[in-house]
Parts: structure tokens; C-alpha cells; sequence
């Protein structure tokens, strides 16, 4: 267990059952304690990953497994069928600071929330694995935002002065964009902000076009000469306030951009970032996700997660017989909708995100009599969440409970069924996507364990995508795939259900139809579940 106090950090031995078997010792800071026990390889307990592990990784230090307290916490509390605690409001800037402080933990409190957290875990082997699998986590989120993805602020700069012109003043406005604000006016024959929703809206109606909205959805349908530049001007003001200079001079250093990931920042266990945007990295920007020399990015993705994990979820017998396929869809297609895979997908999806207006009810009425027990699976979670009920991902995480402006409006019974249906909505997906993020969280785990001191380093991480920088690819693709195998034997056994990675090695992120850097693909469409 450690502790970090005002002026020393109180390291304490401590069984299974979290109770302390020597006397506590005093290290300077967390990288002293680190450096002293590390090498007897423990499971450090600790109030907070994120606020303790990166003054580690600072001195230079790694370890290999501990026990968040604090992402802990968050899941016992919401199986305990509590809210999830509110989320402090983050600063308005959320880089790591140069002298950064670690919060006091009373070491006694410490050691108290660890064995409750241990007797309420209990012995349930997949709760103990969720919790592991999320500490993993943690310490991965934190070393991902250390180590920093290659990015070349270079690159990045051409991109910018290309597509905005010269670098201008913060609140000068970039000269491509008022080019294409005068463009837009010009399509109106009078001054319109572009900026401004209900400028574009009003400019619109007086011209006979009447408009809710100024989405890119509608505008695509609205024959006008202003919309060709409304569209490019919406695109580039969104580079400029989101990846403009002000975001490369805040997040990219050494040519490593470095975002704050927030493990379990959603209620289904997903992960966000706290500025950044590293889970929101647009196609523009990944030509400038470069390799060092000699290096390779070995990107890595699940394809078609969320059905599989329905299909090993469920145990339907044929839907896991179509999820053997490196295809899902296709064999659905053949059996079902007559070899229509475009069918057979929006009747899927509809199943775990519960579309049932249009094609979409008639196609799940076909799939419901094929996959019954995959259907069922999900309905069950919905009609649940219609109820007011808690429901669970594989690994034991908790939905949370619905708001007491929920059970006062009446109850299931009684509430009008718009909102009983949007709860029953989130349920059916919870109990899929939760179980898609634990999947992804223990190939995390896994991957993060197997490149330990080869060298490859994890450097991004994105729901079901592993990004890994190494200078030896083709033992990265290997480590991913096994890595991939192991956590789905984790939370499956031995299942029949089959999880391909579409694996590629580059040497940018970029997609090859738009690589400025040749592309040394070795793998693609690999599958380690044979």
C-alpha cells in the first residue's frame, strides 16, 4: 500500500485481505517507494493512479500491476446502485503542470478502503478481473499520456498554413476562412456571419429555403450556392478551434502529442480524454502521426466488436456459429436476408441499439426468429431498464440507476412510455458495449504486460484500437494477437466466437489512399483464433 502524506510517502506491506503485515515505511516520494519494492513485483495499492503514477514515470520508473482505489470505488458504487460520483469540472487547462503535486492520503483510510473494497469485491472471479483489468488500465493511461504519440508538429504546421493560410493572432481570424466567410456572403448577396446559426437560417429563409437548422445533414439536401462554402467553412473552423496552432503549441512537445485519457470517464466503462481530444483524432490530422526512424506503428482494431460480444454474451447457437466467420454479417446475410449483407447489418445493429422504426422493425422480426436467443438477451436488458432496474455488463459492471426525477414522475407502469422506452434503449446497449469496453480493457492489460521491456511502446488507445510504436513490427503483431487471443479466452473460455484484428503496419497513421509516407503494410485482416 502507499500513501502519499504532505512531505513523505508511507509505503506498508499488506496480505490478500488488505490488512497490513510490517510496519510502515517513510521514502521521500512515490518513485523511492516504487524503486524499493518494485523489484519484489507487488500490487501497489494506491489512492489514485493519475494523480500519483506520473511522478513515477517522470523518474523513470514502471510497475507492472496495482489496485486504483479510486476506479475501484467507482465501480463498487455503482453496483451498490448509487449514482456515479459528479464529475469536477476541469479546468480550462488540463496539461500537466511542470511541478505537479500529489493529494495527502491518510495512510489509515487508505488501508480501511482497500479492505472494504476486497470483502466487497468478494470472491466473484469476474468482478476480481473487472477490477484488475481496470487498474490496468489506469496505469496504461497513464504511461500512453507519459510516452506521448509520434506526431510531427511540422507536418501539422503545413496542414495548417494550407489549409488556413499563415499563422495569424488567437483572435484574428485565419485568412482561408474569411475568404470562405466572403464566399459564403457573396452566395447570399449580403453580409452573413457563417458562424452564426441564426444569420445562416434567416439568410436562408429569405431566399425561400426554410430551414430547422444549419446540421450538415440538411444543408447537403438544399440546392443553394451558398452551402458548398457554408460546409468547407464549418470543416476549417473546426480545424482552427480544435487542432489549430493554439492546440499544438498546448498538447504536442518533442514531437509526441500527449492527451489525458480518463479511464471509465463513461458510464459503460469507455475511456474519454480531458482535453486534447485524443479520442476524436480526425483523419486530417493522422498524416502527421509519424514513426520515428527505424520505428513502425502497428495499428490494430477489432472489427465488428460489439455483435460478437453479443453472440458469446448470449450463447445463441447460431448466432456464435455466424460470429466464427471473419465476416459476421456475411453468413447472417446468406441464411436471413436472402445474401443481402447490407441487411443483415442494419438488422444487427438494430438489435443492440433497439431501432424499430422503418426497415428496421421488419428486418428484426427475421432476425429475431433465427437468433432467438441473442434477441432475447438484449430485449431482456431492455424491458429491465424499462422497469427501473440495474443491469450488468459480463464482468459485473453496473448500469447506473435512474435519477430520482425518473421514479417521481411515477412508476414503469405509469411513466409515459417515451421515457421508459430511452431507458430501455440505453439498457439493451449497456449490457453490450460494457462488455465490449472489458473486452478491449483486457487486451489492453495483456498487451501492455507483453511489451514490457521489448522496446514497443503502446501510444494510443481508442475503444477497440491499439496503436504500438516499435522499432521490431512484426513481433508487435504477434504480441497484439496474442494479446487479443488471451482476453478473449479471460471473459469467454473457449468459445467458438472469433475476434479478427484488422492489423496494419505503417509508417504513418494516415490511411495509405492519403499517406505523404509510403506505407510498409505486413498484416491486415489477421485473426488469432483459428
Amino acid at each position: 500500500m502507499l500513501a502519499p502524506g504532505p512531505e513523505r510517502v508511507v509505503a506498508i506491506r499488506t496480505d490478500d485481505t488488505g490488512a497490513a503485515t510490517a510496519p510502515p515505511a517513510l521514502f521521500p516520494d512515490a518513485a523511492a517507494a516504487v524503486r524499493a519494492f518494485e523489484p519484489e513485483a507487488p500490487r501497489w495499492v494506491w489512492p489514485d493512479t493519475a494523480a500519483i503514477y506520473p511522478s513515477v514515470l517522470r523518474a523513470g520508473l514502471r510497475v507492472q500491476r496495482c489496485h486504483d482505489l479510486a476506479l475501484t470505488g467507482a465501480l463498487l458504487r455503482t453496483r451498490a446502485g448509487l449514482a456515479p460520483a459528479a464529475v469536477t469540472a476541469a479546468p480550462a487547462d488540463e496539461r500537466p503542470a511542470l511541478f505537479e503535486t500529489t493529494p495527502a492520503a491518510d495512510p489509515d483510510a487508505v488501508l480501511a478502503e482497500h479492505a472494504d473494497q476486497v470483502a466487497r469485491t468478494g470472491p466473484d472471479a469476474r468482478l476480481r478481473l473487472l477490477v484488475a483489468a481496470e487498474s490496468a488500465g489506469g496505469l496504461a493511461a497513464a504511461e500512453m499520456g507519459h510516452i506521448g504519440m509520434p506526431f510531427s508538429a511540422a507536418a501539422h504546421r503545413r496542414l495548417l498554413d494550407a489549409a488556413l493560410g499563415p499563422r495569424v493572432p488567437a483572435d484574428v481570424l485565419p485568412v482561408r476562412l474569411r475568404e470562405v466567410a466572403d464566399e459564403v456572403s457573396a452566395a447570399f448577396g449580403r453580409r452573413v456571419n457563417p458562424a452564426s446559426q441564426p444569420e445562416v437560417v434567416a439568410a436562408f429563409a429569405r431566399d425561400g429555403v426554410e430551414l430547422a437548422s444549419t446540421r450538415a445533414w440538411l444543408l447537403r439536401d438544399v440546392d443553394h450556392p451558398a452551402v458548398a462554402p457554408l460546409l468547407r467553412y464549418r470543416d476549417l473552423a473546426k480545424l482552427h478551434s480544435a487542432n489549430g496552432w493554439a492546440w499544438l503549441d498546448a498538447w504536442v512537445t518533442g514531437d509526441r502529442f500527449r492527451p489525458v485519457y480518463v479511464p471509465g470517464g463513461v458510464v459503460s466503462g469507455r475511456w474519454a480524454s480531458r482535453g486534447g481530444g485524443a479520442l476524436q483524432i480526425p483523419k486530417a490530422l493522422r498524416t502527421s502521426v509519424i514513426a520515428d526512424p527505424d520505428h513502425s506503428l502497428v495499428i490494430a482494431d477489432a472489427g465488428q466488436l460489439e455483435p460478437r460480444i453479443l453472440a458469446a454474451m448470449s450463447g445463441d447457437p447460431l448466432m456464435v456459429a455466424a460470429a466464427g466467420a471473419a465476416d459476421l454479417y456475411a453468413p447472417v446475410a446468406a441464411e436471413v436476408f436472402g445474401g443481402d449483407r447490407a441487411k443483415a447489418k442494419v438488422a444487427i445493429l438494430g438489435v443492440l441499439y433497439g431501432a424499430t422504426a422503418g426497415e428496421a422493425r421488419s428486418l428484426l422480426t427475421l432476425l429475431r426468429t433465427r437468433f432467438p436467443v441473442a434477441v432475447r438477451y438484449v430485449e431482456d436488458a431492455a424491458r429491465a431498464g424499462e422497469r427501473g432496474e440495474v443491469v450488468h455488463s459480463w464482468l459485473g459492471r453496473a448500469c447506473p440507476p435512474p435519477g430520482e426525477r425518473w421514479w417521481s414522475e411515477g412508476d414503469a407502469h405509469g411513466r409515459p412510455d417515451r421515457d421508459a422506452r430511452a431507458r430501455g434503449r440505453f439498457t439493451r446497449n449497456f449490457v453490450v458495449q460494457a462488455t465490449a469496453a472489458e473486452w478491449a480493457l483486457c487486451l489492453l492489460a495483456e498487451l501492455r504486460r507483453r511489451l514490457a521491456d521489448t522496446g514497443s511502446e503502446l501510444v494510443f488507445f481508442q475503444h477497440d484500437e491499439v496503436v504500438v510504436h516499435s522499432r521490431d513490427p512484426q513481433a508487435a503483431v504477434r504480441h497484439v494477437l496474442d494479446a487479443t487471443a488471451s482476453a478473449t479466452r479471460l471473459l469467454f473460455g473457449d468459445t467458438a466466437v472469433r475476434f479478427p484484428m484488422d492489423v496494419a503496419v505503417r509508417d504513418c497513421y494516415a490511411e495509405p489512399a492519403t499517406e505523404t509516407v509510403p506505407s510498409r503494410r505486413i498484416a491486415r485482416g489477421v485473426d488469432p483464433v483459428s
